[in-house]
This record gives C-alpha cells, structure tokens and sequence, in this order.
C-alpha cells in the first residue's frame, strides 16, 4: 500500500548518470521522493537531516536509536561489510534501517537480505559520507511524532493516475516505458561490438540494476500488482484485481528477460542481444498497454 501510495513504480534509463561507469537504471523513483509523497498524502512526521561532518552525523544517530527510534539512513553499498564482495560495488543510493545498537555495533534491517545484521561504526559511518554521485551526505530520516490515522480510499485513484502519468510520459525519451524502449535499442547495438567482455560486462550490469537493487525490477512489478489487489478490495473495483494479475504476468517476463541476461554474461548461454532487445521491447510495449488500460478504467 505504501509502495503504490508513494506512486513508486517506474522506469529510468539514465546514461548521463554512472554507476560503475555504466547508465543508471532504475525500477522505481528514488526512496527520498517515495517517502516524501507518503508524508504529504498521509500527514506523516517524517523527517529528514543531512551532516556536514561525519562525526556530527554518527552522533545524531546515536542519539535517535538511544530515544528508541528506527532510524532510515542513506548509504553507499560498496562500504557495507556484510554484503558478499562480488555486490559491492559504487552505489550511493542503497536505503536501510538501522533500529537499535548491541555491544557496539549497529542493528540494521536491509532490503536486500532475508535476516536482520550488523554493522560497525566505522563501516557505517564510512558508507553514509560516500562521496560521488548521489552523495548521501550521512541523511538519514526517522518519524518525528505519532502518525496520524488516514483513509486511503480516497487517495487510491489519484496515486494510480500518478503512476500511470509517469510510466506513459510523452516527452522525455529515458522515462518511462519510453526508457524500456531506449534500453531495448541500446542493447540490440551491443549485437555490432566486437568486444565480448564488454557486452558480458553491460548485460550483467543490467541485470544488477534490475535484480540486485532494493527489491528488484521484476520485484516492483510484483509489489505493485499486490497494491492493486489491495486497492480492489477497498474501492469494489473488480477491474484493479485483473490488472494486478496483469501486471504479475509482465513482472514473470522481467524476470525472465534477467535470467537470460545473467546466463549470458556469466557465459553459460551464448550471447544474444538480439534476444534480450527483443524481450525489452516487448516489455515496452506491454507496459504501455498495460498501463493505458488501468489508466482508462479509472
């Protein structure tokens, strides 16, 4: 419900942005911006703060988790001692929890990982003032008060217009389904390189974009068409529940274009990026019916 109240779902494919000196995609909007809509629209107290010093920043967390807050912070993946070392990498936008403090480390709950773990300090720390693109500046955001209770029926509608606004945008060529199929063009080109490693080195970074980050592209399909599930049950809207079936569907197919994708750069499929254009521009355009129909059946 949050996920489709934040009209989270979308699409980028940014190749002025880097990450690992490769284009920037993305699955969903940034979680800054996700939270901040959720604020606006439930009236919540969140709260953001950034640091100057890295020393300030640590001390402001400390004080937060001993006040018995959870505490959402901003960090680069690649300073993260616990995640295994072939998913470290540059990644200043990875979100998680930190709840609580135990013989010196940290208690943090992330995405990524199916248990809770621990973090010290010093890596923590170090993770939240990475620099480079998307900075974190050690921001981390918390709730600053009691929320107060809401009805979300109303605010259901309005959320899914958004999501579709973003999805079918006309004018920006990288957002979008529009984005899926700039993606899909750029790796059909990849069929014209003659250096193998290099194409293996783009198709497996597109698969961590899309797999290894927060919940994952097809994940966020999946996320969504549970929101729609939810929404139909709290508007009568037998319509929504069909397209959150829909909408599963194209999640499964993302997910398949990834396996493809993770089997040929790791060369245990040939390479064929034909195929995986094929499989994005279908994806494009399946995205764009898909969300033309929720649009209309608003």
């Amino acid at each position: 419900m949050s996920f489709g109240l934040g009209e989270a779902l979308a699409f980028a494919y940014l190749p002025l942005l880097k990450v690992n000196e490769m284009p920037l995609i993305s699955y969903r909007m940034p979680p800054r911006t996700i939270i901040k809509k959720l604020r606006r629209k439930l009236d919540l107290p969140f709260r953001f703060e950034t640091f100057r010093s890295a020393t300030q920043g640590e001390e402001r967390l400390d004080q937060l988790l001993e006040s018995g807050r959870p505490v959402g912070v901003q960090t680069s993946v690649f300073f993260l001692p616990y995640f295994p070392v072939n998913m470290r990498f540059h990644f200043n936008g990875h979100n998680l929890i930190v709840y609580g403090k135990d013989r010196g480390d940290y208690l943090v709950s992330d995405p990524v990982f199916e248990t809770a773990t621990r973090c010290a300090p010093r890596d923590l720390t170090r993770a939240r003032f990475a620099r480079g693109m998307l900075a974190p500046k050690g921001m981390l955001y918390f709730l600053d008060g009691d929320a107060k209770h809401v009805e979300t029926a109303p605010l259901l509608r309005p959320a899914i217009r958004g999501t579709c606004r973003t999805m079918l945008q006309p004018l920006l060529p990288f957002i979008g389904t529009r984005g899926i199929r700039l993606l899909a063009r750029r790796v059909g080109a990849l069929a014209h390189r003659s250096d193998q490693n290099e194409v293996r080195r783009t198709i497996g970074h597109i698969v961590r974009m899309q797999e290894e980050i927060g919940t994952g592209g097809a994940g966020f399909r999946y996320l969504y068409a549970a929101f729609l599930q939810e929404a139909a049950e709290k508007l009568g809207d037998e319509r929504l529940r069909l397209h959150s079936l829909d909408l599963t569907a194209i999640g499964d197919a993302w997910r398949e274009f990834a396996l493809d994708a993770a089997r040929m750069s790791k060369g245990r499929q040939p390479l064929q990026p034909e195929l995986l254009a094929q499989r994005l521009s279908d994806l494009s355009q399946r995205e764009a019916t898909f969300f033309r129909a929720l649009k209309k059946d608003l």
